[in-house]
């Protein structure tokens, strides 16, 4: 490789921006002293072992040959159904989360699955040694002669290994602890991950090899190092939930072979995570009937109606500003439909502390929670339960009245499925569709109107 020429950078460590001079703010984000001196080499081409780089010329896009895209089954269906439908030979995919919240386990159990079905994987990690990732497999029953571990931080190493043998799965473990001697700068800078990431990339589309990488987030809860790299690979997976719940929750962000709106739930076992087949009735299996300040709502996630309960908390405040807290919603959300009921339906709301939570940790920030949100809160307030067996679907709107909502069918066949009697949906959704037997469909225009059929 020839010798690089050598050039002083200023990079910001949030976004990626560089500038030939130091600044106290980021032009690109506007973060204060985040730009830190690296030197970087340029007009240099990193080569990748086993990789010919073919150029091309543009061809008519009716003369490019349909491909049929091969897929592979990941051993989870939930994993598979965020991915698109399996994971694609090829393809460069981020999986984000909070230390500790099971990114490991997940494609530690991904790589057995793969390896038990005659695949070659190559799982590399840069955080644990060899002998710690055997101990995590045997406790997960994860071990198998198909499965190879290197214990490698080099990268140069690294893809030696993967052209000498050929994986039809490669894990990086995790990309903030690789490096290119080349550069100057420290693993995990700005620079490094981006020319990490980006050799990667050649090497997966190159050699056809399925490659997920792990990625630290930052303490707001997006992913660390610059913007670019989101934008470098096919697929960006979040891996969230709460420490105190056995509940996890993959989310797809972005996804060039599928749709970015599907979710999977897993629940933490003891000997790793296990698919949540039914999570409606999970949610819902710990609820308690006939109790103020409880309703239950149909949320989507992606192509899934989930049921969950909605708990709200309305009590007499000591503080000159009352409390406004959610976990799990939409906080400004909850504030607006407080403002709604207070200006609309005349609740004293004013001097009373609001608490809004949706039970077994999940997070929605679908609209479509609303109406339920508002009567669990006045359910609260007047201390009267709501009717049993209902579930409150719809927007709620500045005007106090309920809006509609996408999917309508869906959501209603879910309550239908788990024993609900009605749905409180809004009136204009009614407008030329027909609810399924067996289920009481009432349509409200205003939320007054769902409160009268409610309490």
């Amino acid at each position: 490789m020839a010798k690089a020429r050598l050039k002083t950078h200023f990079v910001c460590s949030e976004c990626g921006y560089e500038t030939v001079k130091w600044v106290g703010r980021c032009p690109g984000c506007g973060n204060w002293n985040t730009m830190v001196e690296e030197t970087l080499p340029v007009e240099t081409v990193a080569a990748v072992p086993g990789v010919t780089m073919v150029r091309s010329g543009p061809v008519p896009i009716r003369d490019i040959p349909a491909q049929a895209e091969a897929r592979m089954a990941t051993g989870f269906a939930e994993f598979d159904r965020v991915l698109g439908g399996g994971l694609v030979p090829g393809s460069l995919v981020l999986i984000g989360g909070d230390p500790g919240i099971g990114k490991s386990t997940l494609l530690l159990q991904v790589s057995h699955a793969a390896a038990s079905r005659g695949q070659r994987v190559l799982y590399v990690s840069g955080e644990e040694s060899a002998a710690q990732l055997k101990l995590r497999a045997e406790r997960l029953g994860a071990l198998h002669e198909g499965l190879l571990v290197l214990a490698e931080t080099d990268l140069n190493h690294t893809l030696s290994a993967v052209d000498a043998v050929r994986p039809d799965l490669l894990i990086i473990d995790s990309i903030q602890t690789v490096y290119r001697p080349e550069l100057s700068s420290a693993p995990g800078s700005v620079s490094q991950v981006r020319e990490c990431t980006g050799m990667l990339l050649r090497a997966a589309k190159g050699l056809g090899v399925a490659t997920f990488i792990v990625g630290h987030v930052t303490k707001d809860g997006t992913l660390a190092g610059p913007r670019m790299l989101e934008h470098m690979v096919d697929a960006v997976l979040y891996f969230e939930g709460e420490r105190h719940h056995t509940f996890r929750v993959v989310r797809a962000v972005k996804n060039r072979f599928g749709s970015t709106n599907e979710l999977a739930l897993f629940e933490m076992h003891e000997e790793g995570l296990g698919e949540v087949a039914n999570p409606s009735e999970l949610f819902l299996s710990q609820r308690s009937t006939r109790t103020p300040g409880s309703a239950v709502v149909a949320a989507m996630e992606g192509s899934r109606p989930l049921l969950l309960e909605v708990q709200a908390l309305v009590a007499p405040s000591g503080l000159a500003t009352p409390r406004r807290m959610t976990t799990g919603a939409d906080q400004n959300r909850v504030a607006l439909i407080l403002a709604v009921l207070e200006r609309r339906l005349g609740l004293q709301l004013q001097h009373s502390d609001a608490y809004v939570n949706l039970a077994g940790g999940v997070r929605v920030d679908e609209p479509a929670i609303d109406l339920g949100v508002a009567l669990a809160l006045v359910s609260s307030h007047r201390d009267l339960p709501l009717a049993d067996g209902d579930v409150y679907i719809g927007e709620v709107g500045l005007t106090g009245e309920v809006r509609a909502v996408t999917r309508l069918d869906q959501r209603v066949h879910e309550a239908k499925k788990l024993g609900f009697r009605r749905c409180l949906v809004p009136a204009h959704s009614l407008r030329g569709w027909r609810p399924p037997a067996g289920i009481e469909v009432c349509g409200v225009a205003s939320v007054s109107d769902a409160i009268a059929l409610a309490l």
